[in-house]
């Protein structure tokens, strides 16, 4: 059976598309892993990438109460996939679902939509240059629209809460496209309620007018402060949210952690709450490392640290 026969591909699933071709296929045993930012981990079992809204909806129709399991990957930017692999199928939103519309007035809220699978910072320099404020914190987010919804992603003092007005999802469990309200999703400090089966298509932004020039010099200061204040390298941004009033940075620095190195995966000498993985290192390596800054931490200042980064394919869930 070719890999890019979707049907074929997902008949183990007990469901057919009648021959439904994807732009980039349907492929087994296909490493994810590399598609993070972390750059290590294993492969899923199947790996699709539907286009467009028909696709993912049917997609979805085969998915859809078959109990297997499923991760929507995005841009990878929050993932840590085990070296062992993902006993299941991962979801990756095609170039369809990366349009950005601008416009002055789209509605009496909104006046930007983005696709689910849009870059955040290609939203945020493409905002400043239509005259728009509020989105600047993004440019320094490796993420997606869809993931920066799911987690309330945010930055320099703002977050997806503040400029949300709508998201339209596909539930992957039971297949059919529903507008949800920001007041809906229950959103909070890299929180919302949406599932792991809900795939976020797309979502409408409300911004306020700005000043191109100053939007720009704007976008220079964050870039110039993450580089300044953030490593480069394999990473996936910060790995623990922040205790109530209180810096996870600081208390892994505090309990000694920072510059720790546990195989190819070390906490960074530039900020303690990222970790950073070796080229061609080990996805397990960091997450031993991450169950080892936490009992630290705990030990340390009896505070017991929650993940930011979502692990998947691992023996043990993340506490």
């Amino acid at each position: 059976m070719p890999d890019g026969d979707l049907s074929g591909c997902l008949a183990d699933l007990g469901g057919s598309l009648d021959g439904l071709r994807l732009d980039e296929g349907c492929r087994r045993e296909h490493p994810i892993g590399p598609m993070t930012t972390y750059r290590v981990g294993g492969a899923a079992s199947l790996f699709v990438r539907p286009r467009d809204l028909p696709e993912l909806e049917a997609v979805a129709a085969v998915l859809a109460g078959s109990g297997v399991p499923v991760v929507v990957v995005g841009r990878g930017s929050n993932l840590l996939v085990a070296d062992r692999g993902f006993e299941g199928v991962a979801v990756q939103l095609g170039d369809g679902f990366e349009e950005v519309l601008v416009d002055g007035a789209i509605d009496d809220a909104v006046n930007v939509v983005a696709g689910g699978g849009a870059s955040l910072p290609v939203v945020a320099r493409l905002t400043v240059r239509s005259g728009l404020s509020g989105f600047e914190w993004a440019v320094g987010v490796p993420g997606s629209i869809g993931g920066a919804v799911r987690m309330n992603a945010g930055g320099h003092g703002s977050d997806m809460a503040a400029v949300l007005d709508w998201v339209d999802v596909v539930d992957l469990a039971d297949g059919p496209t529903r507008r949800l309200r920001v007041e809906e999703l229950d959103l909070a400090y890299r929180h919302s309620s949406l599932s792991r089966m809900q795939v976020v298509t797309a979502a409408g932004l409300r911004l306020e007018l700005g000043d191109a020039e100053a939007g720009e010099a704007l976008l220079a200061e964050i870039i110039r402060w993450r580089r300044e204040n953030q490593p480069g390298g394999s990473n996936a941004g910060s790995v623990f949210t922040n205790p109530p009033g209180d810096s996870a940075g600081r208390l892994i620095d505090l309990a000694g952690a920072k510059g720790l190195r546990i195989g190819t995966a070390e906490v960074s000498s530039k900020h303690a709450n990222f970790i950073q993985a070796d080229v061609g290192g080990s996805a397990d390596d960091v997450r031993l490392l991450m169950q080892e800054v936490r009992r630290r931490v705990a030990e340390a200042h009896g505070v017991v640290l929650e993940s930011e980064t979502v692990l998947f394919g691992f023996d043990t869930p993340d506490p």
